[in-house]
C-alpha cells in the first residue's frame, strides 16, 4: 500500500484504539495524508464544501430541530398517552407503549438519538414503576429509538440517498417495512419478557379514556401525517417538509398546547444546533476523508478484493451484512455511509442487487449500529437517562440486538420486505 493508504487505514485505527474521537481523528489522517501526499489543500477544501452544499443535505438540521421542538412543545407526551390508551392492557402493556411511542416520533424526527431521547425520558421511569428492570426499561427505548432511521422521514436515509443518487422519498418508503418488521419483533420480545418475569397486566382503557387522548393529541398525529403526505403526494420535497414541521411543531406547541414559549425557542435551537454540529462535523470530516479514499482508488480495489472469491449474490450479502454490523458497532454510523459509500455502491451494481433494497439493507444496518455496543450512540442516551453503566446496558440490549440481527436477514434475503411500498406508489 501507498503512505497514503497507510496513513488513512492503519493511522485511523491507531487514533481510535487510543480514544480519539471519531471526527477530530478523520480531520488528523485525512490533513496528514494531504502533506505526505503533497495534494494543495484548497483541493480538499473545494471538495469537503462541495460535498456538503446539498439541499438535501439541509433537513438533517431541521429534522433534528423538529424532534426537540416536539419534546419542548409537549407534543411528544399526547403521542405516548395515545398510545397508552390502545395498547397498555396487552401483556407487556408499557413495553409495547414504548414501541408505539417510538415508531410515531420516529415518523417526526427521523432520528434514532432524538426519538430514543424523547421516549426514554418519560418511559424508562414508566416501566421501571410498573415491575420492569430498569436494564430491560432502557435496553427497550434504545431499541425502539433506533426505528428513528428506518421509519420516515430519516436522516440517514436523506444521507444515504444523496451519496448513492437515488430517490430519497424510495429510499425513505424502503425503510417502512424494516421498520415495521423490527417493531415486531421488539413487540414479540416484550410479550415473552413480560410473561416470563410476572409482569403485572394493566386496566383496559375505557372509551372515554380512548376518546380523550385522541382528541388531546389529535394535533400531535397531525403531524407525521402532514409531513409524510406532503412528501409522498408531491406537495414538497423531504427537506421542505422538515422545515414544514418545525414550523407546525413552533405553532402548536405555542398556540395550541401552549407549553412553548417564544423565549423557549431559542434554547430549543440551540440544543439543535448542538447535535446538529456533531453530526455535520463528522459528515464533513468523512467527505474529505472519502476524497482521498476514492484518489487511491480504495472502493473499487476493496470491492474487487471482497468479491474476488464469491460468485454468488447471496454469499456477497451475507459477507457484507456481518462486515457491516462490525464497523457499524464501532465506527460512527454515518461515516461509514460517507466513506464505505462508494465501495458499497460498486459492490452492489457488481451483484445486480436492486438499489432501494440495498439502501434499505445499508439503513437496517446503521440502524443496529445506533444500539450496538460499544459506541452506539443511543446507548449513551439510555445511560444518560437510566444512570446505568455501559456493562449493564450491553448486558440487558444483547436479546433486542439479536431480533435486530434476524431483522436484517429477512430483510437482505426477502427483498419484497423492503420493496412492496417504493413499488406500490411508483408502479
Amino acid at each position: 500500500m501507498s503512505e497514503t493508504a497507510w496513513i488513512l487505514s492503519v493511522g485511523l485505527a491507531l487514533l481510535l484504539i487510543l480514544g480519539v474521537p471519531f471526527g477530530i481523528a478523520v480531520m488528523t489522517v485525512t490533513a496528514t495524508a494531504l502533506v505526505v501526499a503533497d495534494i494543495a489543500p484548497v483541493l480538499l477544501a473545494q471538495t469537503v464544501m462541495g460535498g456538503t452544499q446539498s439541499f438535501s443535505l439541509l433537513a438533517i438540521p431541521f429534522f433534528m430541530l423538529a424532534g426537540e421542538i416536539m419534546s419542548a412543545g409537549g407534543l411528544s407526551q399526547r403521542l405516548i398517552k395515545v398510545a397508552d390508551v390502545l395498547v397498555r392492557h396487552l401483556r407487556g402493556g408499557m413495553g409495547h407503549v414504548t414501541i408505539v411511542s417510538a415508531c410515531t416520533f420516529a415518523a417526526i424526527s427521523g432520528s434514532a438519538a432524538a426519538t430514543t431521547a424523547a421516549i426514554g425520558v418519560i418511559m424508562i421511569p414508566a416501566m421501571t414503576a410498573r415491575g420492569y428492570s430498569k436494564g430491560f426499561a432502557t435496553a427497550l427505548a434504545v431499541s425502539a429509538g433506533v426505528l428513528g432511521p428506518l421509519i420516515p422521514p430519516s436522516i440517514a436515509g436523506v444521507l444515504w440517498g444523496v451519496i448513492a443518487e437515488q430517490s430519497i422519498s424510495r429510499i425513505f418508503m424502503a425503510g417502512v417495512g424494516p421498520g415495521l418488521l423490527l417493531a415486531a419483533g421488539l413487540h414479540i420480545l416484550t410479550w415473552f419478557h413480560a410473561k416470563r418475569h410476572g409482569v403485572g397486566l394493566e386496566p383496559r382503557a375505557t372509551w372515554p379514556e380512548v376518546r380523550a387522548a385522541f382528541r388531546a393529541g389529535v394535533w400531535a398525529l397531525a403531524m407525521p401525517l402532514i409531513v409524510l403526505g406532503g412528501i409522498y403526494g408531491g406537495a414538497f420535497t423531504p427537506t421542505e417538509a422538515a422545515i414544514v414541521s418545525c414550523v407546525y411543531g413552533i405553532l402548536v406547541g405555542i398556540f395550541v398546547e401552549k407549553r412553548l414559549r417564544f423565549q423557549d425557542i431559542p434554547g430549543t435551537i440551540v440544543r439543535a444546533m448542538r447535535t446538529t454540529a456533531m453530526v455535520m462535523f463528522i459528515i464533513i470530516g468523512s467527505v474529505g476523508f472519502g476524497w482521498l479514499v476514492a484518489q487511491e482508488q480504495f472502493a473499487m480495489k476493496a470491492a474487487t478484493w471482497i468479491s474476488s472469491g464469491i460468485s454468488e449474490r447471496w454469499v456477497m450479502l451475507l459477507a457484507l451484512n456481518v462486515f457491516l454490523t462490525l464497523i457499524c458497532a464501532v465506527m460512527d454510523e454515518l461515516a461509514v455511509m460517507v466513506i464505505l459509500g462508494p465501495m458499497l455502491i460498486a459492490l452492489a451494481t457488481k451483484f445486480g442487487v436492486d438499489p432501494i433494497h440495498f439502501g434499505a439493507i445499508i439503513l437496517t444496518n446503521v440502524s443496529i449500529g445506533m444500539a450496538a455496543p460499544p459506541i452506539g450512540y443511543c446507548l449513551f442516551v439510555g445511560m444518560a437517562i437510566s444512570g446505568l453503566s455501559l456493562g449493564a446496558l450491553a448486558r440487558a440490549i444483547w436479546p433486542m440486538v439479536l431480533v435486530m440481527l434476524t431483522v436484517l436477514m429477512i430483510v437482505t434475503y426477502v427483498p419484497a420486505f423492503a420493496l412492496w411500498l417504493p413499488n406500490l406508489v411508483y408502479r
